[in-house]
Order: C-alpha cells, then sequence, then structure tokens
C-alpha cells in the first residue's frame, strides 16, 4: 500500500537517481512522470500511482523543497486541467500513453476548440461540421476566443457530425492536430493590447477516425467532462492566503497609508474576507475531487473568481488614483500565460473583464448552477427536441 512514507521514499529515490542542479529540466521531468510521481491519482504507467489525489502535496512538497523544476502549469494549463482528465476518461490506451506523457512535461501544448462566432454560450448549437471518408474525418469551419492556439502542438475539438439530430446529440469530440493543412490561427487583439486569444479557421482538415475520443455522436458528453475540469481549473487553483488578485491590493494598502480612506478600508476587508472565503471553498472543492470527476459546483467557484477579480480590480484602480490610470505597455504582444499579478493594476482592471465571459459565461453559469446544484426548475427550451438542420440562425 502506498502512504505518505512511500512517497517520500519514492521521490528520494527520484531526486537521488536526477539530481535537479545537474539533471536537464524536461530530462527530469520525464524522469518524474515515469517513476508515477507527475499525479499520484493517475493509474501506474500514465504519471500516477492509483493513489488518492491529496497524496499530491506530499511530493510536491518534497520536490520543491529539494529545488526541482516544475512543468510550467500556467503555460500548460488547458492541457493539464482539462484535456487530460478528458483523455483519461474517454482514451483509448494507445491515447494516454501518446499524449498524457508529452502533455505534463509540456513538451506539447493545447488548446480548446469549442467556441463558435454563433455558438458561444449556446455551445451545442456549433456549426463545425465534420464528415466522414472512411477512417478519416474531414473537418471545416471556425473556432474563436482559443487561447494559446499560436502555441498549440494539439487540440480538444468538437465537431458536428449528424445535423438531422438534436444539437446536443450530433457532436464528436476529436483531437485535431494544429499543424495540419488546413488550421489557420489568427490574432484576436484584446482590449489589453496583447493577443492570447484566437480564432482558428478549419478548411478541409483531415482528422483520422483514430484521433476521436468518445463514440460518434457522443461528443456533448464528453465535452461535458472537459467543461466541468475547464471550470474548476479557472475557479479553483490552489493559492496561499492573500493569493491572486487580492495580494497586489493588500500590499498597496500597507505600503501606501496616504492613500488610504474610511471608505476604500471598509471595501477591502469585505472583499479581503470574500477572497479568502472562495480560496478555502476552491481547497474544499479539491478534497471532493479526491472522490471522482468535478461536478457542478466548479461553475460557483468560476462564477465567484470573475466576480472577485473585476471587484478587486476596480478597487485597485481607485486606491492608486491618479496613478490607477496609466497603463505599461499597449504593444501587441502574443503572450505564453496570463499574469495577472505581474502585470500593472490597468492591465488587472482590463484583462478581468474577460473573466465574466471565459470558461463559460456568468449567465450560463448561474443557469447551471440554479438547475443542477439548487434543483431549481430548468428554463423552458424550446429547441431541445428539434433538429440542428432545422434551427433557426
Amino acid at each position: 500500500m502506498t502512504d505518505a512514507a512511500e512517497l517520500r521514499r519514492r521521490t528520494q529515490e527520484l531526486l537521488a537517481a536526477n539530481p535537479p542542479a545537474e539533471t536537464g529540466r524536461t530530462d527530469f521531468l520525464k524522469a518524474r512522470f515515469d517513476a508515477g510521481l507527475a499525479w499520484v491519482h493517475y493509474p501506474e504507467g500514465l504519471g500516477g500511482l492509483g493513489v488518492p489525489r491529496s497524496l499530491q502535496a506530499v511530493v510536491d512538497a518534497e520536490l520543491e523543497a529539494a529545488g526541482a523544476p516544475d512543468n510550467d502549469p500556467r503555460r500548460i494549463g488547458i492541457g493539464l486541467g482539462m484535456a487530460a482528465p478528458t483523455i483519461l476518461r474517454y482514451g483509448t490506451e494507445e491515447q494516454k500513453r501518446r499524449y498524457l506523457r508529452p502533455l505534463w512535461v509540456g513538451e506539447e501544448v493545447w488548446c480548446q476548440l469549442f467556441s463558435e462566432p454563433g455558438a458561444g454560450s449556446d455551445l451545442a448549437a456549433l456549426g463545425t461540421r465534420a464528415v466522414r471518408e472512411g477512417d478519416t474525418w474531414v473537418v471545416n469551419g471556425q473556432k474563436v476566443w482559443t487561447s494559446s492556439a499560436h502555441l498549440a502542438r494539439w487540440a480538444i475539438l468538437i465537431a458536428r457530425t449528424d445535423p438531422d439530430v438534436p444539437k446536443h446529440q450530433g457532436i464528436t469530440y476529436f483531437v485535431c492536430d494544429m499543424t495540419d493543412p488546413g488550421v489557420e490561427v489568427r490574432a484576436l487583439r484584446q482590449i489589453t493590447g496583447e493577443a492570447e486569444f484566437n480564432e482558428v479557421f478549419l478548411t478541409d482538415v483531415r482528422i483520422p477516425d483514430a484521433r476521436r475520443l468518445g463514440e460518434v455522436g457522443d461528443g456533448w458528453r464528453v465535452a461535458q467532462t472537459t467543461l466541468m475540469n475547464e471550470r474548476v481549473s479557472i475557479g479553483g487553483m490552489r493559492l496561499p492566503r492573500e493569493g491572486g488578485m487580492i495580494g497586489p491590493v493588500a500590499n498597496t494598502w500597507r505600503e501606501r497609508p496616504e492613500l488610504r480612506t474610511h471608505d476604500l478600508h471598509q471595501r477591502l476587508l469585505t472583499l479581503w474576507v470574500e477572497a479568502e472565503v472562495a480560496r478555502l471553498t476552491g481547497e474544499r472543492l479539491r478534497q471532493q475531487l479526491v472522490a471522482g470527476q468535478p461536478g457542478p459546483e466548479g461553475s460557483g467557484m468560476k462564477l465567484a473568481f470573475a466576480r472577485l477579480n473585476q471587484e478587486i480590480s476596480g478597487l485597485e484602480v481607485e486606491l492608486r488614483g491618479e496613478e490607477g490610470l496609466l497603463y505599461d505597455d499597449w504593444t501587441m504582444r502574443r503572450p505564453e500565460l496570463v499574469d495577472f499579478t505581474g502585470r500593472d493594476a490597468g492591465y488587472r482592471y482590463l484583462r478581468s473583464k474577460g473573466n465574466s465571459i471565459e470558461g463559460g459565461t456568468n449567465e450560463v453559469l448561474l443557469n447551471i448552477v440554479a438547475e443542477r446544484v439548487l434543483g431549481l426548475p430548468a428554463e423552458p427550451r424550446t429547441d431541445k427536441d428539434v433538429a440542428w438542420k432545422d434551427l433557426a440562425r
């Protein structure tokens, strides 16, 4: 039986065989994956040992104390938080062994081809088509708001494979090679001046049936695994006290007493408490994950994340006064990650505006919480049993 003591022993063996100071970063990460210490709750042979997720903290503490490199999780967050759990649940053994190791190590970046110009909040209305030709699917369509598409080797993709059935039933889930002919990535410049998002055009892209996840027509159910994990990864990330957006505001308050007012003090106290409650709730949610897949509760965490980020960043701009109106750099850039705490207050204020859209709009998530957490009556949906081809567009 693998317990905390056994994990410490295995971690020390890894460090002895691959001293971090003498081993290349990628080589160390590969050795860690092969030792089952990447994500310990995954099965043996796939970077884990099949033990409770809670024991990951034992491994991480030992490695951090030894100065071992991590896999830069913010850069590969879509792969870690969305693609990997979906592949683990629905992928074939061959798919798991092909994709999970380079995904975790960070050799291959992933993106998510879900949203479309006409299918954002109503994702099931998507129109990107995949038509089967023997053992290959030919895909045509457009996706939008695709984070990291300019860096990605692989994408998780949902496409319409049967227009003659209701919209939720005619979707299939694929893994798309972003280097294939017919995949075109165009930058979408944001209010921050950066272009971390993209629109992706798919023209006669040929995807082998061997890169399908789940059954034909069962893509909506597969996508729910991705979406539930996405909301947990966005709203339930592990943070220390005063981690995230509340940290810079609290530091400014302590270091700049001349900026303080009674009203700002009361607002800061309220938001500090709410941020701490959200942090502890996220910790509880992660503990619940030990028992299985995330549920709709992650939508509540993502809602709290968006609201708090927007309110906290607004307070920070107001606290800083004229300084808060400054912005460091409008240069068009293609960043590898979103760095909320590494930029100035103006960036945090502008970038947080997207938090209530990305990963599911606030309106959609409120419906999910109402219907699937609180058990309230569902909104009337007249298009649920109508064939996709007959929907008004």
